[in-house]
């Protein structure tokens, strides 16, 4: 049975009491945070005759901290304003959470496993040199990708899928050719008929001695899994981890961080990546927002050991002292030379303030010469790569930007659209997908691209834990853009003159997200 057809299944969305609950009780306890914050600063007030004298001091300090910051200006700009905005309150809030030592420990943990993965990655100056000679522009973006700990890769097969049901029905196929071990991450699990057919697979695979690593975010599996479903899974055979349970690190306001990652490696040999999520809307079998458009691109070749050590270091990240064998994970199979070069990519948050993944999308903006496209849900950008993206539309590069029409998050969607003025203004070329909800995250050129997990945000740049495939292939870009082509043909294009027409209560709306636009 082919569970794509909307004829021959009914699609589900499961909701978990025990997850609201389990949130809602993470919920009381920061609130109660919040709430003793106030306490404290009203029984202050008390002395408020001293306190405008210490105000003033503070109101120095923390701005001159807060300049001195290395994270972006969106979030200092944020938190200036809740000191304004709350003199007393806002002080206390951000020597609790706004102050990075805390939460630094726990980068720094992460970053030791992150680094051990490393160890296994192999770099080989010859194919830098190889690639650097016909392809001299894109060898900068090799050689800085190299010095990131991602080396390049040579000798793959690349397929695209432009709709999360023709990745997930390949993904199925080449699981039940599995022979040694599967491995999967996830950020959403959502119990439903795709999750049914996934499990029924893998259940298969492990009575034939193959081993499963699951991997999945507790955040996104809180409300659409049984509250036993890590339990079930591990009795029925499933090796198990969940990254950042959201109750670990209350206390410092931590569950903000998530593994956004989607990786999907099958004995090593063949790797996924790409938006799609474990969920019935992926592959459009219920309809939450219209059409739900999502990618995915699929990798065989020497590349695919790069996804398999993203994967490995995210596992040793969910555990406190296990060490994973990467040796045992190697490719079971040799391939066949050729010049398809690809880098896998990640990024998170222990990596702040030195983000890869942002920087290379900066460079594949600054080094397109006739044309950039990008697809993302989210629009929600720094200055500094709106200024990049102007500068590439002012330079005559045709910069073609696709987001929903139909959102997921409406304040994400209004605040998105806040963010096309300055982009209009300058000769961007932005697109609505018209039939729904557009989920794919995609850059390309006409010489390279990626396609992953990444969002055009704070979010993605900064606080999630992320992964794509940069790719240098002709044949693969073309298909993509011939891809992005045809969504733009279902798009409705908006203009600069269209924007500057919003109701003036909605442009008002949009000033004061913007102040918020870091946690949106």
């Amino acid at each position: 049975m082919n569970i794509f057809n909307k004829e021959d299944v009914t699609g589900r969305i499961q909701s978990s009491l025990s997850g609201f609950l389990r949130a809602a009780i993470v919920s009381l306890l920061v609130l109660a945070q919040f709430g003793m914050v106030f306490i404290i600063s009203n029984l202050l007030r008390n002395y408020s005759v001293y306190l405008y004298s210490l105000i003033q001091i503070l109101s120095i300090i923390f701005i001159v901290i807060l300049i001195n910051d290395d994270r972006s200006s969106s979030y200092k700009m944020s938190w200036i304003f809740i000191m304004l905005t709350l003199p007393v309150t806002g002080y206390i809030m951000y020597m609790l959470w706004g102050n990075n030592k805390a939460k630094k420990k726990i980068h720094r943990r992460a970053q030791v496993k992150i680094k051990r993965g490393f160890e296994y990655l192999a770099f080989d100056e010859d194919i830098i040199n190889e690639f650097d000679k016909t392809h001299p522009t894109q060898s900068r973006m090799t050689r800085y990708l190299g010095r990131c700990n991602f080396p390049l890769f040579k000798n793959n097969k690349l397929d695209y899928y432009g709709m999360g049901e023709d990745a997930f029905q390949a993904i199925f196929e080449d699981i039940e050719a599995a022979k040694d071990f599967i491995l999967i991450n996830f950020f959403i699990i959502g119990e439903g008929v795709l999750w049914d057919r996934m499990h029924e697979v893998l259940l298969k695979k492990i009575s034939q001695g193959v081993k499963i690593m699951f991997l999945y975010d507790d955040f996104g599996a809180l409300f659409r899994t049984n509250k036993n479903f890590k339990k079930d899974l591990e009795t029925e055979g499933f090796h198990v981890r969940v990254f950042n349970p959201i109750h670990k690190y209350a206390e410092k306001l931590y569950m903000n961080y998530r593994t956004h990652q989607k990786v999907i490696v099958i004995d090593g040999n063949i790797g996924y990546t790409g938006g799609m999520n474990l969920a019935d809307e992926y592959v459009n079998i219920i309809d939450r927002f219209g059409v739900w458009k999502d990618n995915a691109i699929r990798v065989m070749g020497d590349a695919v050991w790069g996804l398999t050590v993203t994967f490995l270091q995210m596992w040793e990240i969910s555990s406190e002292d296990t060490r994973v064998d990467y040796n045992a994970y190697r490719p079971t199979k040799s391939f066949e030379e050729n010049d398809v070069y690809c880098h896998v990519i990640a990024d998170g948050p222990s990596n702040n303030p030195i983000n890869p993944i942002e920087n290379i999308y900066k460079q594949i903006i600054n080094y397109s010469k006739d044309y950039l496209y990008i697809t993302t849900p989210y629009l929600i950008i720094e200055e500094d790569m709106r200024n990049v993206l102007i500068i590439a539309a002012k330079s005559g590069v045709d910069v073609r930007i696709i987001t929903p029409n139909i959102p997921d998050k409406k304040s994400v969607k209004i605040l998105t659209e806040y963010n096309y003025g300055p982009l209009l203004k300058a000769g961007v070329r932005i697109y609505e997908y018209t039939p729904g909800f557009i989920h794919a995250k995609t850059i390309i050129n006409e010489k390279c691209g990626i396609v992953g997990t990444i969002n055009m945000d704070y979010r993605s740049f900064y606080l999630h834990y992320e992964c794509g495939v940069w790719m240098c292939d002709n044949e693969i870009i073309n298909t993509i853009k011939a891809d992005i082509i045809e969504t733009i043909e279902q798009s409705k294009e908006i203009t600069y003159q269209e924007w500057l027409k919003r109701p003036l209560y909605i442009k008002i709306y949009q000033m004061i997200l913007n102040l918020f636009s870091t946690q949106m």
